[in-house]
């Protein structure tokens, strides 16, 4: 079976939204064998959108169309489908007040542009989930695309996510007659290149295609590392989870220590989960990055258990009069250790995270844009490490918030 994605929008055309839906289908449609050959991004228009559904249609078995499913004049998808279909558009009062008393549940009046969401494809229905005010499509299709099947999703992420789930995988995978179980598991990596940790799974890689038990696949994604993408499809769940388990064990015992998560691991949630278990707090003394670790760890629930708080010391005197740094260099490796130790003691914390170095674009202090030291405190102990980062400002800024989060999980792991 096959099944093509159209993302709608003229938005995604002028590169004013960046396409995560298409990408997000895509990868839920591979982990359960659909093929999907091609993803074509059109704009607002009706019959350009008409032209694409029907080339669509043409050589694959299932289209999702997401977007174009709002209020507003240019949510024309309903319409384009309808087309498609050779059918009318009719309203449907049970959607009419489902939105309506959406409206309601948060103290506002439904504004009556929002009918035309109920506005549904005569022998479509409605998608099973249901989370935002914009209704899924189920579309089969007659005459000479009969047998096939568009479903239209909203361009809201997390409302198209919840649709894909409960409702189109489902019935993708009862139509292909799928039977088998289909699983991923996503190991999280920090510190190899894409090349060097191919380099170091070849033979495991060239293993799994002659045996058939799973697959191993690389995404590179920027400065939060390297995902290694373990597929295993068995008749039963249990048999792929063993699978998946057997080939995790053999991944890890090649690459090390540089796996760091799993899935929807972060590095902070590891680090957190690492500190917990060990009963250590943690402190955080950011110059460099200017509180962009503390936004992270913050961000994960459950970190105030954990985490004592940070400063965040821009000026070299607020390095020395905050934390009790020598007057030495503010980019030297002698003050990342003197603010790791010194926040641990401000804020009364086992471990602490230090980091001060140049972002540019411009020298400092003779530094080189890219020069960063790194150092962490666990209960007295200190380790400091020099990075050059040859990267804009931005990338600078967060390759060393990983840097410095992954020091410190690596050297709790060798305790």
């Amino acid at each position: 079976m096959k099944c093509e994605v159209v993302a709608v929008g003229t938005e995604l055309l002028l590169g004013q939204i960046v396409d995560t839906n298409s990408s997000y289908i895509g990868e839920q449609l591979t982990m359960v064998g659909i093929d999907s050959h091609h993803q074509t991004k059109v704009g607002d228009n009706h019959d350009r959108m008409v032209a694409v559904l029907e080339l669509a249609l043409s050589r694959s078995d299932a289209v999702i169309v997401c977007g174009g499913l709002g209020p507003t004049q240019d949510d024309i998808t309903r319409e384009a489908i309808a087309h498609v279909m050779g059918v009318e558009l009719v309203r449907d009062e049970e959607i009419v007040e489902r939105i309506r008393r959406r409206f309601g549940s948060r103290g506002r009046e439904m504004p009556l542009n929002n009918l035309r969401q109920a506005d549904v494809p005569v022998g479509a229905w409605i998608n099973p989930a249901m989370p935002g005010t914009a209704p899924g499509l189920v579309c089969p299709m007659n005459g000479v695309h009969a047998g096939k099947v568009i479903y239209a999703v909203p361009g809201v992420p997390w409302e198209m996510q919840q649709m894909m789930t409960e409702g189109i995988m489902p019935d993708l995978q009862e139509r292909a007659g799928i039977t088998s179980v289909i699983k991923s598991r996503t190991l999280r990596t920090w510190g190899k290149s894409e090349s060097g940790l191919a380099e170091e799974l070849d033979d495991e890689i060239t293993r799994l295609d002659e045996t058939g038990e799973a697959t191993i696949a690389f995404l590179a994604s920027g400065w939060e590392g390297l995902k290694v993408r373990i597929t295993a499809k068995a008749d039963t769940e249990a048999e792929v989870d063993a699978a998946l388990d057997a080939e995790d064990e053999r991944v890890r015992e090649i690459v090390g220590d540089i796996v760091f998560g799993v899935d929807d691991d972060t590095m902070e949630s590891v680090l957190l989960d690492a500190l917990r278990e060990r009963g250590m707090t943690l402190a955080l003394a950011e110059s460099l990055t200017g509180g962009l670790i503390g936004s992270r760890i913050t961000a994960t629930p459950g970190c105030s258990d954990v985490f004592r708080g940070a400063v965040v010391p821009y000026d070299r005197e607020f390095k020395m009069k905050l934390l009790g740094a020598p007057d030495v260099p503010a980019v030297s490796e002698e003050m990342a250790i003197a603010m790791a130790t010194g926040v641990c003691e401000t804020l009364g914390a086992d471990c602490g995270i230090a980091v001060t170095g140049v972002a540019g674009p411009d020298a400092h202090e003779g530094q080189e844009p890219g020069t960063v030291w790194a150092a962490i405190s666990i209960q007295g102990q200190t380790e400091a490490v020099l990075l050059n980062l040859p990267f804009d400002r931005e990338r600078i800024r967060q390759f060393t918030c990983i840097a410095a989060l992954n020091l410190l999980r690596t050297r709790l792991l060798a305790r």
